[in-house]
């Protein structure tokens, strides 16, 4: 196997003459500190959660709502207009069952992700996020696909202005 790192030559290196010390190298932790500014899109977004509450932009021309809110209309290319608030419930447009965390490290109980398309939202438009208190077998049978799911918020002291101050959408119906 050749690593894609090439000497002044122009050859790859192999794997190999790494491992067998043929080409020196070191191995360093690296400690690296940096700030990320989120604007104010997401930022207003991230806020709103904290909240409670869940806001999303509103093409005035097209009338698309977006969640989370894009500072451009997708479909007319235009700034969009106005924040609004959409609701905490949803859809489940897909799922999927990963046995692989945020951090990719593998776990043993199953994490279930969805495509929530919001009330309030326009359709086809949705977050991504995690899905509480439904089966593997509900996501591989498909029935949850379609169903009505709600926001199983943080306590309010306990949020951060993070995506995780939702801990994860329920259903509301039978799944």
């Amino acid at each position: 196997m050749e690593t894609r790192s090439k000497n002044p030559e122009g050859t790859p290196y192999k794997t190999e003459d790494l491992r067998s010390g043929a080409i020196p190298y070191t191995e360093d932790s690296l400690e690296a500190w940096y700030r990320w500014s989120l604007g104010k899109y997401l930022g207003k977004y991230l806020e709103g959660l904290k909240e409670g509450k869940i806001y999303g932009r509103k093409c005035n021309n097209c009338e698309r709502i977006y969640v989370p809110p894009r500072e451009v209309c997708h479909h007319c290319f235009r700034t969009t207009d106005e924040w609004v608030e959409v609701g905490d419930t949803g859809r489940v447009n897909t799922a999927v069952v990963s046995y692989i965390s945020a951090d990719r490290g593998r776990v043993e109980e199953p994490i279930i992700i969805a495509v929530i398309e919001l009330e309030g939202a326009s359709p086809g438009i949705g977050i991504l996020h995690r899905l509480g208190k439904v089966s593997p077998e509900d996501v591989k049978s498909m029935k949850i696909f379609g169903k009505r799911v709600r926001a199983v918020w943080r306590p309010p002291e306990e949020r951060t202005g993070s995506v995780n101050d939702i801990l994860y959408f329920e259903p509301i119906e039978e799944v």
